[in-house]
C-alpha cells in the first residue's frame, strides 16, 4: 500500500497559499499529495490584512501593486474584478494632489526651495538603484549624475567594488557634493530661523524618511548600496486594490476544500532528518514520514515535506542560540543567510477628522496633503512639544480626495513607539505636530482643549479658520506581533543578495542527499525574504510560493509552470 506524500505549509499568507493553490490544481496532483496549510493567527493573508476604518476600506499591512505592467497580482485583481468597486478606498485616486510642504514653525515652502533638494534626491536614488547611469542621463540630468557618481566613488575598493558601503552614507555624500557646487549663498528671508542650508537638509532628511518606509530599513546606513540595483519594479503605474488586497488571499484560498487551511496552529518546533538513517518509528505499518511538526497546544502533525513561509523576523527570533524553532538547527550557511539579512518595522496610522462646529462634515478635504519638514531632533530650534516619534515622519495625508481619514507611515524605532502609544498620546501628538506646521508663524498657537467626539477624549487646535480634531485613530503593530516581528526585508550592510538565494535553498538538496538515503526536500522556504530581485513585496512572495510548488511538483514528475 503506497501512501500519499503529505504537504504541509507552514503559513497563509500570500506565499503559503500560492504554494497550496498551485499545488492543489495542477494537473494530475489533486489526489497524489494530501495538503495541509498551517496558520498560527486567526485569519488568512499573512502580513495583508484590508480593514475599515471611518468608512473607508483600508490596508492595514501590504498596499501596493507595485508596477502594473508583468505583475501576477495584477493579473489575478483584473480576473477577479478587484479593480472596481463602489465603496471608498484607500488611495483610490492614486497622489491626486501635489502636496504642500510646510517646515516646523508654519513656513510653507515654495517650489524654489523644495524642488532642487527634492530632484537631488530622486536622481540620486535612480543612481543606486541603476536607473540613472551616464549614457541615459540626459542634458538636465548631467548634474545629479556627477554628484551620484562622486558620491559613489567614495570608499570604494581597489577593484571598484562598493565594499560596505551603504544607501544612507551615499545620500548623504550626494547632498555634500550638492553643497559643495552650490552656487546660491544667498540666505533666505522670511523663514525665521531656518538658513537656506538647514533647509535643504531637512528637506532631504524628509525623502530619506519616506525611503525608510519603503525599505523598512530602520536607519538608511544599514541598507545596502551595491544590492539597491538588484531590487526590480515592475513597469507601469503603481495602484491599490478597490476591493482590498484580501481579495488577492480569498481567490487564492477559494479553491482549496474545507479542512486544508487550519487557523490558531502555532508551530512552536520543527524537526527533520539531514542525516541518513532508518526511521525507528512506525504509523500503520510504514515508516514514519521525515518531519515531525510540533504545535503550542501539543498536538503534532508528521509530513514528507514542509514549506516554511514564516517571515525573516520569526526566522531570526526561531533560530537564535536559545530558541530551537529547527531541531536539529539549520545549517550554518542557511543561519548565516538569516542574521546578516535586514528586516525592520513599517507601521501605519490611520486618523479620522472629526467635524466641529467650524468644521462641516462636507468640508473634511481642506486639510491638506501635508509634506513636513523638521528640525533635528537635537537641535536648539527645535518645537520642544513636537514628540520624538513624530520627527522622522514625512507625511500626513488623506488617504484620497474628499477623505475624512488622514493617514501616516512611521519606520524603525518610530514605528515601535507608535505601538506602545495610547489612542490620547497618538491624538495628542499629532495634534501638536499640526499645529506647529499649520500655524502662522510667529502668531500665538491656541491652547489644547479636550472636547468629546463620538464619545471620545479628543484634542482641538486651531488651523487657520478652523478647529482640527482626530475623532479616533487606527494603527499597526507589525514589530510586536509574534507571528510576524516586523514587515518586511531589505539587504543590510554586510549581506548581498546571493543571501536572498540562500534563503530560497531547500533542505535537505536534492541529489547528494538521494544517493545518501537522506528523505529529500524536507523543508522547503517561501516568503517575500526569499526572492533575490522582488524581496519586500507581495508579488516576491507570490513568485517565491510558484517557485517552491513547483520544486516539488517537479519532484514528483507532475506538470509544473
Amino acid at each position: 500500500m503506497a501512501k500519499k506524500p503529505r504537504i504541509v505549509i507552514i503559513g497563509a499568507g500570500m506565499a503559503g497559499l500560492t504554494a497550496a493553490n498551485k499545488l492543489y490544481t495542477s494537473t494530475g496532483s489533486k489526489d497524489l499529495f494530501e495538503l495541509f496549510v498551517v496558520e498560527g493567527g486567526t485569519r488568512i493573508g499573512g502580513r495583508i490584512n484590508t480593514s475599515e476604518f471611518g468608512g473607508d476600506r483600508i490596508e492595514m499591512g501590504a498596499t501596493w501593486i507595485h508596477g502594473i505592467g508583468g505583475s501576477p497580482v495584477h493579473q489575478i485583481a483584473q480576473e477577479i474584478h478587484a479593480l472596481e468597486s463602489d465603496k471608498p478606498w484607500e488611495c483610490m485616486d492614486g497622489f491626486s494632489d501635489e502636496p504642500k510642504t510646510v517646515a516646523e514653525g508654519g513656513f510653507q515652502l515654495n517650489a524654489s526651495i523644495v524642488d532642487p533638494i527634492s530632484t537631488l534626491f530622486k536622481n540620486l536614488m535612480d543612481f543606486a538603484q541603476g536607473k540613472l547611469t551616464e549614457d541615459s542621463a540626459g542634458s538636465g540630468d548631467v548634474r545629479y549624475y556627477n554628484f551620484a557618481a562622486k558620491a559613489a566613488s567614495k570608499g570604494c575598493t581597489s577593484n571598484g567594488g562598493f565594499g560596505n558601503k551603504s544607501v544612507g552614507a551615499f545620500l548623504r555624500q550626494g547632498l555634500d557634493a550638492y553643497w559643495d557646487s552650490s552656487k546660491d549663498r544667498e540666505e533666505l528671508r522670511g523663514y525665521g530661523k531656518w538658513s537656506r542650508k538647514l533647509l535643504g537638509e531637512a528637506i532631504f532628511a524628509m525623502h530619506e524618511d519616506t525611503q525608510r518606509t519603503y525599505t523598512s530599513a530602520g536607519d538608511l546606513l544599514t541598507l545596502d548600496f551595491e544590492a539597491e540595483s538588484e531590487y526590480r519594479m515592475f513597469p507601469g503605474e503603481e495602484i491599490t486594490i478597490s476591493k482590498g488586497y484580501l481579495s488577492i488571499i480569498e481567490y487564492l484560498a477559494s479553491v482549496l476544500p474545507p479542512g486544508v487551511i487550519q487557523l490558531g496552529r502555532k508551530v512552536s518546533r520543527i524537526e527533520w532528518q539531514p542525516e541518513s538513517h532508518q526511521s525507528v518509528e512506525m504509523a500503520n505499518g510504514y515508516d514514519s514520514r521525515p518531519v515531525k511538526i510540533h504545535f503550542f497546544d501539543g498536538s503534532v502533525m508528521l509530513a514528507d515535506h514542509v514549506i516554511v513561509t514564516v517571515s525573516l523576523g520569526v526566522l531570526k527570533a526561531g533560530t537564535c542560540q536559545d530558541s530551537g524553532m529547527f531541531n536539529p538547527p539549520l545549517p550554518s550557511f542557511k543561519t548565516q543567510a538569516i542574521t546578516r539579512l535586514g528586516y525592520g518595522v513599517v507601521n501605519k496610522l490611520f486618523l479620522q477628522l472629526c467635524p466641529t462646529g467650524k468644521r462641516k462634515a462636507n468640508d473634511m478635504n481642506k486639510f491638506p496633503s501635508l509634506q513636513m519638514v523638521f528640525h533635528r531632533s537635537d537641535s536648539d530650534l527645535r518645537h520642544k512639544k513636537i514628540p520624538w516619534w513624530m520627527r522622522r515622519t514625512a507625511s500626513l495625508s488623506p488617504i484620497y480626495k474628499n477623505s475624512s481619514v488622514l493617514l501616516s507611515w512611521f519606520a524603525g524605532k518610530e514605528a515601535l513607539e507608535l505601538e506602545t502609544l495610547s489612542d490620547e498620546e497618538i491624538i495628542n501628538g499629532v495634534t501638536t505636530t499640526v499645529s506647529s506646521l499649520l500655524s502662522q508663524p510667529h502668531a500665538a498657537v491656541k491652547s489644547n482643549s479636550h472636547e468629546f467626539c463620538n464619545g471620545n477624549l479628543k484634542s482641538v487646535e486651531s488651523l487657520g479658520d478652523s478647529e482640527v480634531r482626530f475623532a479616533k485613530v487606527l494603527k499597526s503593530k507589525w514589530g510586536r506581533d509574534p507571528l510576524f516581528l516586523g514587515s518586511y526585508s531589505y539587504v543590510a550592510v554586510g549581506s548581498s543578495g546571493d543571501d536572498l538565494d540562500t534563503m530560497a535553498e531547500p533542505l535537505p538538496k536534492v541529489g547528494s542527499s538521494e544517493s545518501a538515503g537522506v528523505h529529500p526536500l524536507q523543508i522547503l522556504f517561501a516568503g517575500e525574504a526569499t526572492h533575490r530581485t522582488h524581496y519586500s513585496t507581495t508579488h516576491g512572495a507570490y513568485f517565491s510560493g510558484l517557485r517552491e510548488a513547483n520544486r516539488l511538483l517537479q519532484h514528483y514528475h507532475c506538470v509544473g509552470v
